[in-house]
């Protein structure tokens, strides 16, 4: 199943739909799509996007990131977001040889757990109200967007080897996200051999150590995200196939 769908100048953008939950019910087919920057967008691409009916874009990058590279082009049909969710940049193309992936990352992705609880709650609130579908992407769509991907899918009980998958589908994507990378840096390579990459292990132990921490991954979005019922609820409502 080739969940990415085509575009020129974006690498990784992804329909979240057709994943079966523990309880039997499907994710809805475009409803809920993830992405590398949608700065990109332009000329074929950008009407290769509007067709896709896309009501609500959610903009996980730092504004500084939006000043420097762009965002979604204004449209009459777009609602947009700016939800910054991670709080201690760090630049992973300069990272030493010696980093290993997973842990680094799985370590990263619980400071953003941690530190990004307000914009976390409000991504959920924004893709649980929406009635037409949404998209959220950060700059390669791999780290932030892969968080909340993960955040979304347990929230509607897909089983835990479905979301470490879904995460590993960038690994499709990592050649060009480093060839973009490479295009914006003349002259540079980037240091870490990790750049780009998107291993099972990362979410896997991300998840293992909210589980650890919090009891569940259910557990860190009610005590820290204060997720109810409701919102839970609605999430599901959204963006499962009809019982």
């Amino acid at each position: 199943m080739n969940r990415h769908i085509s575009f020129e100048r974006l690498h990784n953008f992804r329909d979240l739909g057709g994943y079966t939950t523990e309880d039997g019910r499907t994710v809805r087919w475009g409803r809920l799509f993830r992405s590398d920057s949608l700065g990109k967008l332009q000329g074929a691409d950008w009407e290769r996007f509007v067709a896709l009916g896309i009501t609500t874009v959610i903009d996980l990058r730092y504004p500084w990131e939006i000043a420097a590279k762009g965002r979604v082009p204004d449209h009459a049909s777009l609602a947009y977001h700016n939800l910054s969710i991670e709080h201690r940049p760090y630049d992973q193309a300069a990272l030493g040889a010696d980093v290993e992936t997973g842990p680094f990352l799985a370590d990263r992705y619980m400071e953003v757990a941690h530190d990004g609880v307000e914009e976390l709650r409000q991504a959920l609130e924004v893709i649980a109200s929406q009635d037409g579908p949404v998209v959220f992407h950060c700059a390669s769509g791999k780290d932030r967007t892969g968080l909340l991907a993960a955040l979304v899918l347990s929230l509607l009980d897909v089983p835990e080897k479905d979301i470490v998958g879904d995460f590993a589908l960038t690994g499709l994507a990592t050649e060009r996200l480093v060839a973009d990378w490479r295009a914006g840096h003349p002259g540079r390579e980037p240091a870490w051999p990790g750049f780009g990459r998107a291993p099972a292990d990362v979410m896997r132990l991300f998840l293992a150590a909210l589980a650890e921490r919090h009891g569940s991954v259910r557990g860190y979005a009610t005590n820290l995200l204060g997720v109810d019922d409701a919102l839970t609820g609605a999430l599901r409502q959204n963006l499962l196939e009809p019982v």
